[in-house]
Formats: structure tokens, sequence, C-alpha cells
């Protein structure tokens, strides 16, 4: 599987969103479209993207009951989307509905991916809020495996799980890795992180990257760094 990176649109409205894109003149960066940004916008901004030749990695965490996650996953199967993710903690159960609404009546689908613990969460914090008392790496390949038994393409993790991850469900599992920062900038609000390169090193598939670039005065140069350490080293 060839590694990529995608960048985090995780701007408020569209006009920042594609004033953001219109920068980049020689690339066509595969792109994540968040909460944030889906909420303002809709549907409309997807497309927009699409039409723009973007692929499109659409961050909605979906974690509901079965019928519920099923019937979005159907609505959401009639965008051109590359990939979608969900809720691992949402039980295999919803997994195989959402796996099940997402797959199109000729058979295609965008991969399906599940969040196994957020790289903003810490093990004192999953302890303290959730009362999950197992270390981070074993909470994170349990749920990686639900993931895989459930038919489902690959999973969300730290770059510090993702080797794991592969020893575990397989090389073709795939792993998309926030939690990506240049060596010596802030962490933000993320917990458990790592740069590119090292990144890379650790097994990571896709590295999703936002204001790391989003916020650099000069974003293109700021991708064509994380490009140039995670995949062509």
């Amino acid at each position: 599987m060839g590694k990529d990176v995608i960048v985090a649109l995780d701007f408020e409205n569209k006009e920042k969103t594609l004033a953001f894109l219109d920068r980049f003149t020689g690339e066509k960066p595969f792109v994540k479209i968040g909460l944030e940004l889906f909420c303002a916008e809709g549907p409309d901004i997807v497309r927009e993207i699409r039409r723009r030749g973007h692929r499109i990695f659409l961050d909605v965490k979906l974690h509901d009951i079965p019928n519920t996650v099923r019937g979005a996953m159907a609505a959401l199967s009639r965008l051109d989307i590359d990939m979608v993710n969900l809720h691992a903690g949402g039980t295999k159960a919803m997994m195989e509905a959402a796996l099940e609404g997402l797959t199109r009546p000729d058979g295609s689908r965008p991969l399906l991916i599940a969040v196994t613990q957020l790289t903003s969460t810490s093990q004192e914090r999953m302890e303290r809020d959730l009362l999950i008392e197992k270390p981070m790496e074993q909470v994170v390949l349990h749920y990686a495996r639900c993931a895989r038994k459930a038919g489902l393409d690959g999973v969300v993790c730290s770059p510090l799980e993702a080797g794991k991850v592969h020893e575990a469900c397989g090389a073709g599992f795939v792993t998309v890795t926030p939690g990506v920062r240049f060596a010596g900038s802030e962490v933000g609000d993320q917990v458990r992180v790592t740069t590119p390169a090292r990144a890379r090193e650790l097994g990571s598939d896709y590295i999703v990257v936002g204001r790391p670039i989003t916020r650099s005065e000069d974003p293109v140069t700021a991708y064509r760094r994380c490009a140039a350490d995670f995949i062509d080293r």
C-alpha cells in the first residue's frame, strides 16, 4: 500500500477552505473534511472539493445504534468520497451495519475505517473519564481486531500503535494516523504524537496533518516537507 499525507481541512466555512486549496497549484492533496466543515456546509462542500480533483476522507466518526448508522452510511455512500469513519466503540454490530449501509448496489464503496482511541486521549483520561483501565496499546489493538472481524478496511490510531496494529491485523489493514507534528512544534490538544518521519518508521499508511500545514505561513511548503519526510524518504 502506498503512503500518503492527508491534509485536515479544519476550517469554519467554504470560503476559507477553498481559499486554502487555491494555494495548491501544482498538487492535489488528499484532504480530510471533518465535522466542523461538514456541519457548516453540508454535502455541497464534498462535491465541490471532489470536483476540484481531490481525494476525500470524510471524518464524521459516527457512533449510534446499528440501524441509525446503517442509514447514515447509506446516505453518505451517495457522495463520491474515498474514505469514511466511525467509532469502534460502537461495537462490532454497529460496524457491520455501517459496512452494509455504505456498500452500494453495485458492490462498490469507500474505505471504511474505525477510530480506536482519539490521539487527544491519554492513558490517565481513558481510565478517569471512560473507566477503561487496560493499557492504551491493548485497548487500541482490541478495537482494531474487532474492526477487522466486522469487515472494515482499517483503523484510525496513533502512529505509536500503527506497527502493532499491522502485526495484529495484517499488513493490508489500513492505519490512518493523526497526531503528527514537525519536530519542535506545538502539539496543541494532541497527546500521542510523533513526526512524519517517525510515523513512517512506525508503520503508518496515512498521516493526517492539520495545523502544521493549515496554519503555516507557507502551507504548500509545509505540505511538501511532510510529503518528503513521510513518503519520499
